[in-house]
């Protein structure tokens, strides 16, 4: 405020204008946040959890069918609910969670979203702005590659560190009222977004669509079945927590890319570990010119090698606040950059660098 002022203008009119840009974006990621964070206790709530101890095997193999659930869960919900919904399990088949293997739930719920146009904001604003979702679908290539990368040593660690608890705690009765809420609310909420994609594009930028459908479904659910909404409190805390770091990151003074080229693709995922990836997705895509399949595994694939380089790391956080510390991310976590670069390079392999 008071002596660089901002891209809008100086002071606080500069700032005001600033915020008008970006408040939907804001706003849809509390709105998403503290929904899906009510969302998992309605899921615990169901006793699922509880059951999956007898479908996942009983070794390091069950540790990493766990990620591949998330993988997959991410390709048609948001990562954001996905990672929840991962952490929710974990909390119920495991003692004790590792970070490292914290690390590598959020990595796959990032991965799976890559190659989707509904599992990623960044790949959804590609889909507005007119990419194809069969060229989007090319970063599961470098998804599958990164999972299992990461996958396989995160869950020979997570096993060693705590192995899974195979049996199930006495006789468990299946809440499916409280199932069918979190199957109700995802499918609302995913069919509002891709009607609203769609059928009035423009709309998406001028109101969080996304989550004010979730919360809609959410309130009406209420009816039947009272969220917790006791878990709200700690969770803004965390939520306000990343729109902070959002909002700092869409004030840095980063006008334009360089040139469109494999390897400043290959340094975008690495800025997504500390910048917000979705500035950088509109600066990418106003320049224009890139490989999007690339960009898209880059950009969502990236912020996984921090713990606050995505929403989907702040939120699981939230769960479990152990793993808020960079460096011990960084340290357990180590698979994850290497399985980026892995991925990156099998990509541009089997693809070669293909530039819109």
């Amino acid at each position: 405020l008071g002596c660089t002022g901002f891209r809008t203008g100086g002071g606080l009119g500069g700032l005001a204008t600033h915020m008008q840009h970006e408040w939907v974006l804001l706003a849809n990621l509390f709105l998403l946040l503290t929904g899906f964070e009510l969302l998992a206790c309605h899921f615990e709530r169901s006793r699922v959890p509880d059951r999956m101890p007898a479908l996942l095997a009983d070794d390091w193999r069950g540790a990493f069918q766990l990620l591949v659930l998330v993988f997959i869960l991410s390709g048609f919900l948001d990562n954001i609910a996905s990672a929840l919904i991962g952490g929710t399990v974990a909390r119920h088949v495991f003692k004790e969670i590792h970070i490292g293997y914290l690390a590598a739930l959020v990595a796959a719920a990032n991965a799976g979203g890559a190659g989707s146009v509904m599992g990623d904001t960044t790949t959804t604003m590609m889909w507005i702005q007119g990419v194809s979702p069969l060229i989007v679908l090319d970063a599961y290539v470098a998804a599958t590659v990164a999972l299992l990368i990461f996958g396989i040593p995160a869950a020979v660690l997570q096993h060693r560190f705590s192995p899974i608890v195979k049996q199930p705690r006495g006789h468990i009765t299946i809440d499916w009222t409280s199932l069918v809420i979190v199957v109700a609310v995802l499918v609302f909420a995913l069919s509002v977004n891709v009607t609203a994609i769609i059928n009035a594009p423009a709309l998406v930028d001028r109101v969080p669509v996304i989550g004010i459908a979730v919360w809609t479904a959410i309130l009406v659910a209420a009816a039947v079945r009272r969220p917790h909404w006791r878990v709200l409190p700690h969770t803004c805390k965390g939520t306000l927590f990343l729109l902070a770091l959002v909002t700092s990151a869409s004030m840095m003074p980063v006008h334009e890319l360089p040139q469109a080229r494999a390897h400043t693709v290959f340094g975008l995922g690495f800025a997504s570990a500390v910048f917000d990836n979705i500035p950088l997705t509109a600066l990418a895509l106003k320049q224009g010119g890139y490989d999007w399949g690339l960009l898209a595994f880059a950009v969502g694939f990236g912020g996984s090698m921090t713990w606050f380089g995505s929403s989907a790391g702040v939120a699981l956080t939230n769960m479990y606040p152990e793993g808020k510390s960079a460096i011990q991310w960084l340290r357990h976590g180590w698979y994850v950059p290497v399985a980026y670069v892995a991925g990156f390079g099998a990509m541009m392999l089997i693809f070669g660098w293909l530039p819109d």
